[in-house]
């Protein structure tokens, strides 16, 4: 993604244009400073990253006060590694500091107490104690002793949402890297799907490609097969494919820490009608709903194009929420704008310019046997429209299909002899 001989992705101009809409979102608010917790939130303001070890353990965390450079309390020797090695903050901004751990260290350790002091005097250094201090996530412990310190606590998510919602031509193509990763590894799975191989063999492969063409994390992928298919259960298992099966997959991972999800259906060994009726219908409810991609348009319109709960074959919308979805995309897998007919026709987002999300539809087979999931990643441009995800999905593929007739062959030997 970088060399000296070409322009590709600018990794200073990331760094600097993400921190810059953070603080015009934040100047905007009527929160003094933010304290995030969450690692897409750290990774968005100080470009600092320490691998999926973090991801669930609430060990880090930054403070990004309206003027001055943000501070990161890092795990450890973590904090030196950064003062050596990224130097686009000070090395003031990069600290050693003990969280406590979702709860683990708690109040009678002095951790928590130990860091709302090191968070109150940087909000005193800049004036800011007499403010709300936004935190987008963190445990009760946390909470109590900021409240112990006299810190008012707010919402830091939405100020984060809202900067994160337009990405820069540097995210774009990040994003595009990231899809473009996934679009090999469709490659491989249709070439290798067949009968008598496992969901989870077929998740291995994948996850160990993913890794070897640059993803930094897998957060999961679906792989879901035969009678399994319906109802979507959103894991993989060890069930063996069969001839006849159609299956569907779903792959969401990060590159550079930014994500895919990304899905695609096929039919293993041989199909039928029904399910290829069944994909037809899917492509068509997404097909529909990427043809109103535009500056301007809102999101109830999107939905609208979408078949009902009760179409589906469910008795409201929150009980087949996210078969026919959709979500904004970037360091995040769910950002906005949000699309689905539970909440779109009551809070509308206009789509604009720059904006990058996913659409994904579902339909299961007549006979409930199957089901077809198809999802692809979108860009708004001011022309519209411009897909990400360039494996094709436009018709239901057949994979491992080897066999060949006996009477095929003899048909064209005795064709030859005559």
């Amino acid at each position: 993604m970088a060399v000296d001989w070409e322009q590709r992705v600018d990794f200073g101009r990331l760094r600097t244009d993400r921190l810059a809409r953070v603080r015009a979102v934040l100047e905007r608010s009527e929160l003094g400073a933010l304290l995030l917790f969450d690692q897409n939130n750290i990774r968005y303001v100080t470009s600092s990253h320490i691998g999926e070890w973090a991801r669930d353990k609430s060990a880090r965390c930054v403070i990004v006060p309206r003027t001055g450079d943000p501070v990161l309390w890092d795990f450890g020797s973590a904090a030196k590694h950064h003062q050596l090695f990224a130097p686009w903050l000070p090395e003031s901004s990069w600290r050693a500091g003990v969280t406590s751990m979702r709860g683990a260290m708690p109040r009678q350790t002095g951790v928590p107490d130990l860091l709302a002091g090191h968070i109150y005097d940087v909000l005193d250094d800049h004036g800011l104690t007499d403010r709300p201090l936004g935190v987008d996530l963190t445990d009760m412990e946390t909470l109590a002793s900021l409240g112990r310190r006299g810190i008012a606590t707010g919402d830091a998510q939405p100020v984060m949402l809202e900067a994160r919602k337009i990405k820069t031509a540097d995210e774009i193509a990040l994003l595009d890297q990231a899809a473009g990763i996934v679009d090999a590894v469709y490659e491989q799975i249709y070439r290798t799907l067949r009968p008598g191989i496992k969901e989870s063999t077929i998740v291995a492969d994948a996850q160990r490609l993913l890794f070897e063409l640059g993803s930094e994390q897998v957060e999961a992928i679906n792989a879901v097969s035969g009678d399994r298919c319906n109802p979507h259960p959103h894991v993989f298992s060890d069930r063996l494919l069969r001839p006849g099966d159609q299956a569907f997959f779903d792959i969401i991972h990060s590159f550079m820490g930014y994500r895919t999800c990304y899905y695609r259906t096929f039919s293993v060994g041989g199909t039928n009608q029904g399910q290829i009726d069944a994909y037809k219908q899917c492509r068509e409810w997404l097909d529909d709903a990427i043809s109103l991609v535009r500056p301007g348009m809102t999101t109830d319109r999107i939905a609208a194009v979408w078949p009902t709960a009760e179409e589906l074959g469910f008795p409201n919308e929150e009980a087949c929420f996210g078969l026919q979805f959709g979500h904004g995309l970037g360091v995040g897998l769910y950002e906005s704008p949000m699309i689905s007919r539970l909440h779109s026709f009551d809070d509308p987002i206009v789509i604009e310019e720059g904006m990058v999300f996913a659409l994904e539809t579902y339909c299961a087979t007549k006979d409930g046997r199957g089901a077809a999931r198809i999802e692809e990643e979108v860009v708004v441009t001011a022309d519209g429209p411009e897909l990400l995800t360039r494996f094709p999905g436009e018709e239901l593929l057949v994979c491992g299909k080897t066999y060949v007739r006996g009477a095929d062959l003899v048909a064209a030997t005795e064709h030859a002899e005559v």
